[in-house]
């Protein structure tokens, strides 16, 4: 690391400071504490490169991954190397890992294995079926009728259109009603059945 900041550069000076004039004035005078100077003292080595921050990042955790459990990672996946993140993760637990699936997965790119994305299937789309008989299949949709359209008396108010279209004849047949909800539906789906024969 090359680069001097203005901490390691305060430090250099620190350290100088309290070397010609003594731990305690430069406490004092920087407002700094005894241990602090002593701190970057004992990891001076002349060049400032040496008073730079270091990486705070522990080296051992309690529930980091033992050396078996990386061997037994590292060896099946020799053995199965296209398998997928669950499927891999299963076979390893009928192996005795004892690690969650998010653990593997941190493990899996520690060691630089690229994120395996299974490809979006292809999407086909499917012909229309044509109808052979009538009621054989009806689409039902319910709208808002625009207040544009409600005139006299019932100007004003609130009205859904339920309509029901029979896909072999074509058949239309439309009933409005002041709610949508399910007793709405099922009187018009009640209505529809008793009105239309097919």
């Amino acid at each position: 690391m090359n680069t001097v900041t203005q901490k390691m550069k305060f430090r250099q000076f620190l350290i100088k400071y309290s070397e010609k004039h003594g731990v305690t004035k430069a406490v004092i005078k920087y407002d700094v504490t005894r241990q602090y100077i002593y701190f970057w003292k004992r990891r001076y080595d002349g060049t400032p490169q040496s008073l730079a921050d270091r990486s705070h990042r522990p080296k051992y955790h309690p529930k980091q991954h033992t050396e078996e459990e990386i061997k037994l990672i590292k060896d099946m996946r020799k053995r199965n190397p296209h398998a997928g993140l669950v499927v891999f993760w299963v076979k390893l637990r009928l192996r005795g890992y004892k690690r969650s699936i998010t653990g593997l997965y941190r493990m899996l790119r520690k060691f630089g294995e690229p994120r395996q994305t299974p490809p979006n299937p292809k999407y086909i789309t499917k012909p229309y079926e044509k109808m052979l008989y009538p009621g054989q299949r009806v689409q039902v949709d319910v709208k808002v009728v625009p207040t544009a359209c409600i005139v006299g008396d019932a100007k004003g108010e609130k009205f859904y259109q339920y309509t029901a279209i029979d896909e072999y004849s074509r058949f239309r047949y439309i009933e409005a009603f002041k709610e949508q909800n399910t007793y709405s539906s099922k009187v018009f789906l009640e209505h529809m059945a008793q009105g239309i024969s097919f």
